[in-house]
C-alpha cells in the first residue's frame, strides 16, 4: 500500500529521492568517512530564515561545517543559571569536543527577527503569541539605541544597520564564554562576523579593526 503524504511532504520526499540518487549514491565514500564521527573545522551560527542555508551559501560537503540556527543568528551571553541553554550547549560541544578552529556568525538581509527588535512590534506579547520571540530578540535591546538614533525605526538603512548590529552583539557575547575567550587569546580559535545580502546574493565579512562589513570579491 502506498502511503499518502501531504503536497508539502511530497515535495520533501521528492527531494530526498533526488538526494539518494545524486547526493548520497555519488558521494558514498564521503558518507562512509562520516559514519564513525565528524571533524568540522568551522562552526556557523546563522538565522533560521529559510532563505539563508549556510551549507548552500558556502557550498560545502556534509561534515564540513557545524551549524546552529536560531532567530536572528543570536548568541546569548555566558550564563550559569538553570535553564535550557541550547546555543550555549552547541557552542560548548563545537569548541570543547569538536575543537573547531573558526566560528562564523552570519546575519542576513531582510531578517524578520532583527526588524522586530528594531520596531519592538512584539514587545509585551504573551508566550505563544510572540512573547518567546520578543524575549529572545531583547538580546538586541542595547544595540538598538544607536541604530534608532542614527536611522530611525523604518526603512532598509535602519533594518540593515540592525541586522549587522546583531552580528556584532553575538560576537561580543561569544567572548563572554571563558573557553572561547581563552582559545581566541591562545590562537586556537578565530571569530568572524559575516552578512549575507539576500537581495543580491553578496556575502560581506566584518573587519573588526574598522568595524565595517566589506563584500567578498
Amino acid at each position: 500500500m502506498t502511503q499518502a503524504f501531504s503536497p508539502e511532504l511530497d515535495r520533501l520526499i521528492d527531494g530526498y529521492r533526488r538526494f539518494r540518487t545524486e547526493g548520497w549514491n555519488q558521494n558514498r565514500e564521503r558518507w562512509a568517512s562520516l559514519r564513525d564521527g565528524q571533524e568540522p573545522e568551522v562552526m556557523v551560527i546563522a538565522c533560521s530564515d529559510s532563505r539563508v542555508d549556510p551549507a548552500q551559501i558556502f557550498d560545502v560537503d556534509p561534515g564540513e561545517i557545524f551549524v546552529v540556527r536560531n532567530v536572528a543568528a543570536m548568541v546569548p551571553p555566558f550564563e550559569t543559571n538553570p535553564g535550557h541553554h541550547g546555543v550555549s550547549a552547541a557552542l560548548e560541544f563545537a569548541v570543547q569536543v569538536l575543537k573547531v578552529r573558526e566560528i562564523v556568525v552570519m546575519g542576513h538581509g531582510m531578517c524578520g527577527g532583527a526588524k522586530a527588535a528594531l520596531t519592538r512590534e512584539l514587545h509585551g506579547t504573551e508566550p505563544g503569541e510572540g512573547g518567546f520571540i520578543a524575549d529572545w530578540i531583547a538580546l538586541l535591546d542595547d544595540a538598538r539605541g544607536p541604530v534608532v538614533a542614527e536611522y530611525g525605526i523604518a526603512g532598509r538603512p535602519a533594518e540593515r544597520a540592525m541586522e549587522q548590529a546583531g552580528v556584532r552583539v553575538s560576537l561580543a557575547n561569544l567572548r563572554t564564554f571563558p573557553c572561547i575567550r581563552r582559545k581566541e587569546r591562545d590562537g586556537q580559535l578565530r571569530l568572524r562576523g559575516a552578512f549575507f545580502a539576500i537581495s543580491d546574493g553578496v556575502l560581506h565579512v566584518l573587519d573588526e579593526a574598522t568595524d565595517r562589513f566589506a563584500p567578498v570579491d
